[in-house]
């Protein structure tokens, strides 16, 4: 069972570009993992609404911050917002700021296309 589809926006996939290629194989692993298992291990919720999908490879913490769209009520979309390496216990709070203007200009530009 799917729990949920990710979807990627431009900053996101930028991150992830520049990254190794095995660590992208393992972070696109983590993610198809938690579709199915909706597991806090690896995609949990911050705050604001902001989640993060959570990968180690070889010592190297990636996260990518992440939020649900059910606008459309059709299936539950997890949007991409931004991701970095993370090198201090905590999420930084510029990086969860960075998601939230992401989710909120995501969320206004959606709505200005129905309304045309």
């Amino acid at each position: 069972m799917i729990y949920f589809e990710t979807f990627f926006l431009p900053d996101a996939i930028h991150f992830i570009e520049t990254l190794d290629p095995r660590i992208i194989k393992k972070i696109f692993y983590n993610i198809d993992l938690a579709q199915q298992t909706n597991d806090s291990k690896i995609f949990k919720k911050l705050k604001n609404d902001i989640w993060e999908f959570k990968t180690q490879y070889l010592g190297v913490q990636i996260r990518l911050l992440a939020f649900w769209d059910k606008m459309d009520h059709k299936s539950a979309l997890v949007i991409t917002s931004n991701g970095f390496v993370k090198k201090t216990e905590k999420t930084p709070n510029k990086e969860i700021k960075k998601a939230i203007q992401i989710r909120e200009q995501y969320f206004n530009e959606k709505s200005s296309q129905k309304k045309s």
